[in-house]
């Protein structure tokens, strides 16, 4: 892989840290006598001492003064040691990435933590970039509509700086934001296929893989990555915390390396309290614990949608079309017989004090009009959703 036409002027400009580069290699438990390097705090004037943590089951996670120190304190760019190992670990178990065993010249994994799995995205996007839209169906992404997209250049166009050939494509692979919808194996196959074929990257924005329904999961585009083209972002945002913002990245090292170097000019760092908290929870239940921990909140979601799509049953049969989520936490409606629901949602049913998102926002020109409705089923009860459902029915009756 070349990587260099991936890199924007931007990114290639950054140059490492001085002090990040210190706090890295400090952060390696070097034995430095006298360190005077960073102007770190002194973690002595910290007002807080301790902190016991009650988790699930009763167990706690217990900050000692001196864990206390380091929680409080600068940390490395790329994530804590300890977390980054550990999840090197699980995402070798899960994927098994034929680039964990590459050299770093040839495109090797790497990983770092981000501020949440959205962080790490809007550090990949290319400013000023040209977004082509590519069809979905129930399936995800439709291979045929890509290659079809693909079409109006040559493979060896790539090659040539002045065709400005495509760099990569964004997918959100399970339970798509909004529609639910998850790509297939077999496409996923295809689709890597095609960006073999034009050398482009793919984004593959995950975080939904731990909240899929059916068995067994469809393998990743990261398992299947023999080039190093695939940068995975996956978040603990939908299974341990949403407020802790930790995620991470995994792709090829020499990506994730421009990655951090954004971060040592951004945000510094990650919480390095948050990623103490995540990385003790985790290494105190192991990768089994972890994934019964996220098997129990599959059956949960599971469950809402289960009650969602009976309040739509019962209520909407006549007036909506959607397709079942098979991941995450959304219900995508199309209402039938009105091209625009945008008022109907953002005034009529808000005065009855139902929210729900109209779909125009999750287009690429959102002011167009759409007759779609994201309704999210996370957080509300059967009742809540059969009672909303019901008003939501009688309004789109009155706007025919």
């Amino acid at each position: 892989m070349n990587y260099a036409r991936f890199v924007t002027a931007a990114s290639a400009a950054r140059k490492p840290s001085a002090i990040r580069t210190l706090i890295d290699l400090y952060g390696k438990d070097l034995k430095l006598a006298i360190y005077m390097g960073t102007g770190e705090p002194n973690p002595n004037l910290f007002p807080f001492k301790t902190a016991a943590i009650t988790v699930e089951g009763g167990k706690t996670i217990q900050f000692g003064e001196e864990m206390m120190k380091r929680a409080l304190q600068y940390s490395q760019s790329a994530g804590i040691p300890e977390l980054l190992s550990w999840l090197k670990q699980l995402q070798v178990k899960l994927h098994n990435p034929p680039t964990a065993h590459y050299p770093p010249s040839q495109g090797q994994m790497d990983i770092c933590v981000t501020t949440g799995s959205q962080e790490g995205i809007c550090k990949l996007q290319p400013l000023g970039c040209n977004i082509m839209n590519v069809a979905s169906d129930e399936h995800g992404i439709i291979p045929d509509s890509l290659r079809e997209t693909l079409s109006r250049w040559k493979p060896e166009d790539s090659r040539n700086p002045k065709k400005n050939t495509p760099k990569f494509l964004y997918t959100v692979p399970n339970g798509n934001n909004p529609s639910g919808t998850s790509l297939t194996s077999d496409r996923k196959k295809e689709i890597y296929e095609l960006a073999r074929k034009y050398d482009f990257l793919i984004i593959e924005d995950d975080p939904y893989y731990f909240v899929q329904f059916d068995k067994p999961w469809a393998p990743t585009f990261l398992s299947m990555d023999v080039d190093g083209r695939v940068i995975r972002a996956d978040s603990f945002s939908k299974v341990l915390s949403a407020g802790l913002r930790i995620g991470f990245l995994t792709g090829p090292k020499p990506l994730i390396e421009r990655v951090v170097l954004h971060t040592q000019v951004s945000t510094l760092h990650p919480s390095t309290f948050n990623q103490l908290m995540i990385s003790q929870l985790l290494q105190q239940w192991g990768e089994e614990g972890f994934l019964a921990h996220v098997h129990r909140v599959i059956d949960f979601y599971r469950n809402q949608r289960n009650a969602i799509l009976a309040a739509a049953d019962k209520w909407l049969g006549d007036l909506a079309e959607w397709h079942v989520p098979t991941a995450g936490m959304f219900l995508w409606i199309k209402i039938k017989g009105i091209s625009d629901v945008k008022q109907l949602i953002e005034e009529k049913l808000i005065k009855k004090e139902v929210i729900m998102l109209p779909g125009n926002g999750f287009y690429i020109d959102s002011s167009a009009p759409k007759p779609y409705v994201r309704v999210s089923y996370s957080s509300v009860s059967a009742e809540q959703m059969d009672v909303a459902f019901k008003i939501l029915a009688q309004i789109i009756k009155e706007s025919l």
